[in-house]
């Protein structure tokens, strides 16, 4: 460790001294030992706020030091910008006394910051995979001056990134670099939930030519503070929780609205961050929170924070949280989720479940910095069931799920893997264009080198893509040249002249909302003149609307509404629904359950026992309607519902309707249970089904950003191979008629 740390250049041995650190820790010392002893990529997965950024980047500096580059030396990828300006100033505080200039460049990065990097290409570089994608494209001639002599790419929280096409993207990015300066730098990998780290560690080394260590660190023993509580809506009894203060002067619902008040009390006076899964619902809890503040009289500290907001508001949550003398409480989404340091954080509030332990994790782990345990509240609210509700909405799914994600990692620190998309043909539609708009032109068979060699695309045949370079020709996106080569078409060169190209993930023809010469956010749909809606946890009315400029200009107004914005809410692993069965099957006390919570994790485990749910899969629910548990996570579960579908016709099966991935709800009106489950799993047995067989002809499906431009065939056969699971559901049918 001594001979780590004297390797360390002065400056970062002077910042280590400042922070108090007795000793280098354990991800450090693993770090630097990869970094300086061998060549291979490095993967760094340990705990939030374990020092994963400065393990990285004290060996890094401390190689650029002894043999300065020729150009920028480091460059760091993070998914977010609000990442990107957090660790911009953490490094710029590290290289104060370095002479290693940083630079950080995304779209809110003023052009003279970014002009000096241009001028002077040199020290890190930290930018978003749009950003660079837009270098590559447009200073295509310029790549080798800039990254000529480039050592290390570090990606930050790539969790977020594997298996999706934004993570894809980054990977291509890189080999069109190496490719270009002739050489592939080492890469580091940082995340702090990583399920299955080989498989992350494949996919951050692929087409690098190296290979990636992952250090094997110990694991600390598990130090949480962890609440759930549950309220019913618009319920007035007095035994769910206390009553808001001073509620005679607010509105009438708040009164009866106990589960809101609850989640007000828990952050009340407390640095907290209050987590959605949707920025609907973030903007609805801080409207409410707001409200509430007002109608108690207490002080508005509550500040909000997700994609849609202008970057002056997303900055001022991030700069109050940091504070330590600012009392604030921000409303977020995802985009709090990641590795940005908020200092002192007393509390994390979770508004229903998370999807996934991943996400549980990430979030638990934005409070108990500075030596403190992380301390989460997780609040639910759902509907009072009535004496006729189906059986399947008499469980309480979203507290299922939270008790499941809590467990999964406490008994065996189960984290989801990576996911891996093998026919990524959306990426591959935008990579074929920004790899000839970059070049300039070249024959269909340079082209299909290049970018059939791009490491995401390794499982794709050269038929298809033949398939989707002819249909681009003959859209316009392409266009041949008497000489025979390609280059980008009338379509391409309109899709490449906008800066959205540079995205891979699916955005909204949004309309920018200004308040005088104040930005709020962008909203999905234009209101008319007069009308109201939400943002930034505040209500507008629209005075004014440019349409041909996407802008609409507003007043503030009192209230409360809600927003929509069309969005995925990801998927959940069949780990999560196996264990939510167990939930429901075994008797324990789980020690972070509050009372309210308890008793109603009681009454379902009574309905499940009593309704048979969790003896027969397939329950019947009166007269021609039956429901379908299938305890199987979003891929397979939606396998099932093809299967069922495919036998639908012989047992006149209609009205199929399903919520997440917990059941589906039937009628059928030939044939009974026990012949539905063993037509199923006779057709298993007999091997009659195929993947790709279980999406009809008739389906487009559309979920990618550049789908729209996909050969409709293409389409189906990436549906079949990456967003279905037939293996596991065909076993779970085989489970389901050995019930009978």
């Amino acid at each position: 460790m001594s001979e780590i740390f004297d390797r360390y250049p002065e400056f970062v041995r002077e910042f280590i001294y400042s922070h108090g650190w007795e000793s280098l820790r354990e991800v450090q010392v693993a770090a630097a030992e990869t970094i300086f002893y061998t060549d291979r990529n490095l993967l760094l997965t340990s705990s939030t706020a374990s020092g994963k950024t400065e393990a990285a980047f004290f060996p890094i500096l401390s190689e650029i030091c002894e043999n300065p580059p020729a150009s920028v030396g480091v460059l760091y990828i993070a998914p977010l910008k609000s990442l990107i300006n957090d660790q911009f100033y953490r490094i710029e505080e590290l290289l104060s006394e370095s002479g290693i200039p940083v630079t950080h460049w995304h779209g809110d990065v003023a052009q003279s910051h970014k002009k000096k990097l241009l001028d002077k290409p040199r020290g890190i570089l930290q930018v978003t995979p749009e950003s660079l994608e837009s270098m590559l494209i447009n200073r295509s001639n310029d790549i080798v001056r800039l990254f000529g002599d480039l050592r290390y790419i570090i990606i930050d929280e790539i969790h977020t990134l594997t298996g999706s096409d934004r993570g894809n993207q980054i990977l291509c990015q890189l080999a069109r670099i190496g490719h270009i300066i002739g050489h592939h730098p080492r890469r580091i990998g940082l995340s702090a939930t990583i399920g299955d780290p080989q498989k992350a560690a494949d996919w951050l080394g692929a087409g690098s030519g190296r290979e990636t260590d992952v250090p094997q660190l110990a694991q600390g023993k598990i130090r949480w503070r962890l609440g759930m509580e549950h309220f019913y809506i618009q319920n007035s009894k007095t035994d769910q929780a206390n009553e808001p203060k001073d509620q005679a002067d607010g509105p009438a619902q708040l009164a009866y609205d106990a589960g809101y008040s609850f989640m007000y009390d828990c952050v009340h006076d407390r640095k907290s961050l209050v987590f959605s899964n949707s920025r609907e619902e973030t903007e609805y809890v801080c409207a409410t929170f707001r409200q509430i503040a007002k109608m108690r009289g207490d002080k508005d500290v509550f500040l909000i924070h997700h994609g849609n907001l202008s970057a002056s508001i997303r900055e001022e949550a991030e700069l109050k949280m940091k504070d330590e003398d600012e009392m604030a409480v921000t409303c977020a989404t995802v985009t709090m989720e990641l590795g940005i340091d908020i200092g002192r954080l007393e509390r994390v509030l979770q508004n229903q479940s998370p999807n996934s332990v991943t996400s549980f994790l990430q979030r638990l782990g934005r409070s108990g910095r500075r030596g403190q345990p992380p301390e989460m509240m997780m609040v639910f609210r759902e509907e009072d069931p009535l004496p006729n509700t189906p059986l399947p909405q008499l469980i309480p799914w979203e507290l299922l799920k939270a008790i499941a994600i809590v467990q999964l990692y406490i008994e065996e620190r189960v984290i989801e893997p990576p996911s891996v998309r093998k026919l990524p043909y959306s990426l591959l539609f935008h990579q074929t264009l920004s790899v000839l708009a970059a070049s300039g032109e070249l024959s269909l068979r340079r082209l299909a080198e290049r970018v059939l060699a791009l490491p995401p695309f390794a499982s794709v045949p050269k038929e298809d893509y033949k398939v989707l370079v002819l249909s681009m020709l003959n859209n316009d996106f392409l266009e041949m040249t008497e000489e025979k080569t390609l280059i980008v078409g009338l379509a391409g060169e309109r899709l490449l002249r906008s800066f959205k190209f540079y995205a891979v993930f699916k955005d909204s023809e949004d309309y920018t909302v200004r308040c005088g010469s104040d930005e709020i956010g962008t909203i999905t749909t234009p209101p008319p003149v007069g009308d109201r809606f939400a943002l930034a946890g505040r209500v507008w009315e629209v005075e004014e609307l440019d349409i041909q400029h996407k802008l609409i200009y507003v007043k503030s107004v009192e209230g409360k509404m809600e927003v929509s914005w069309p969005g995925d809410f990801g998927e959940v692993h069949t780990r999560i629904v196996e264990r939510m069965r167990r939930v429901l099957e075994e008797d324990t006390v789980y020690p972070y359950l509050k009372p309210n919570a308890q008793k109603r994790l009681e009454q379902a485990r009574h309905v499940a026992r009593n309704t048979g749910m969790l003896n027969r899969s397939l329950v019947h629910l009166g007269g021609y309607s039956w429901c379908l548990f299938p305890w199987l996570g979003t891929r397979s579960f939606r396998t099932v519902r093809k299967l069922l579908q495919r036998v639908g016709k012989d047992f006149a099966i209609t009205g199929v309707e399903y919520e997440g991935c917990y059941f589906i709800t039937f009628k059928m009106s030939r044939g009974n249970d026990y012949e539905l489950i063993h037509t199923l799993a006779d057709g298993v047995r007999a091997e009659l089904f195929r993947t790709d067989d279980l999406v009809s002809s008739g389906e487009i499906p559309v979920f990618e950003k550049y789908d729209d431009y996909v050969p409709a065939d293409l389409l189906r056969h990436a549906y079949a191979t990456d967003k279905l699971n037939l293996d596991e559901a065909q076993h779970r049918i085989l489970d389901i008629a050995a019930e009978f």
